[in-house]
């Protein structure tokens, strides 16, 4: 009996070490993803309050994701507050790429499950890169911004940069699609630990910053893809046409009513970042 009681204690000193390391794990897994929603926060918060500032000639600029980075380095500390924002982003990065990779929450392998982690893969690849460009440019290893005049095309024959633009415009305009889907549906709050939430009004805000958030991001990525896919479709179209967010504002404010277009979409992502701000306060993790 003695012998049988000994040989147990090994085994629970074991359990005991994985679980230990497994809470490690997990703990230093949510910091990851809180650090990434602040970081993706601040970057869409920034995005909309220029372009609302810009829909009504009150300074700002029209920019993307890379031309915000390249706006908050011209700041007083901007080299820091850029690095520790590509920090924040390629912790966004990873999270994106742990969700996709390893299903820590249980999305499953289904059709629907399946498209749901590539997607977020995908997406942990690009906020990755973000982040490193992001470092590298406040390092001043290299420029964002090109001075050279470099008219040279991609060495693809015309037929395969038009599939590829008409790829990425179908992939982008399904992405626009998913985030109309998840306004009709009402279900972007599902993974929020709404218990934690106790005031009502402020468990009502989140889900306003949260509609108008993503109407907002489902209209530029609808545009953005129509961009792509139109370059696409036109067989003698250069890649230097191929036109992103900042394209998408000024194609917004050429409409009819074009200033309120934009200021309207302009504070719908100034609501998506403080979503995300929200959602790294709120999120609930399966471990």
């Amino acid at each position: 009996n003695q012998k049988r009681i000994k040989s147990k204690y090994p085994i629970a000193t074991q359990t005991q070490e994985k679980l230990f390391i497994q809470t490690i794990m997990n703990d230093t897994i949510k910091k990851i993803a809180l650090s990434g929603y602040i970081s993706k926060g601040i970057v869409f918060s920034i995005t909309g309050i220029l372009a609302f500032l810009s829909a009504f000639n009150m300074g700002g600029r029209k920019a993307g994701k890379i031309s915000i980075i390249n706006y908050l380095e011209q700041q007083t500390l901007g080299s820091v507050i850029v690095v520790l924002l590509g920090v924040g982003l390629i912790c966004y990065g990873i999270w994106r790429l742990i969700q996709g990779v390893n299903d820590p929450e249980g999305i499953g392998t289904d059709f629907k499950g399946l498209v749901k982690r590539i997607s977020f893969s995908i997406s942990g690849i690009i906020y990755f890169s973000l982040g490193l460009i992001a470092i590298v440019e406040a390092f001043g290893l290299f420029s964002i911004y090109s001075t050279g005049n470099n008219s040279k095309e991609p060495l693809l024959n015309t037929s395969t940069r038009s599939l590829i633009f008409i790829i990425i415009g179908g992939a982008l305009g399904i992405k626009a699609v998913y985030q109309f889907v998840k306004i009709y549906k009402g279900n972007f709050i599902n993974n929020f630990d709404i218990q934690s939430v106790t005031s009502l009004n402020t468990r009502k805000y989140i889900k306003r910053m949260g509609y108008a958030g993503l109407l907002s991001r489902g209209i530029v990525t609808s545009i953005i893809s129509y961009f792509f896919l139109s370059t696409g479709i036109d067989l003698n179209a250069s890649s230097k046409q191929v036109k992103g967010t900042a394209e998408a504002f000024s194609f917004i404010q050429d409409q009819a009513y074009g200033k309120y277009l934009l200021g309207f979409v302009a504070a719908g992502l100034v609501c998506y970042g403080l979503f995300m701000f929200s959602t790294a306060a709120y999120r609930k993790y399966n471990d």
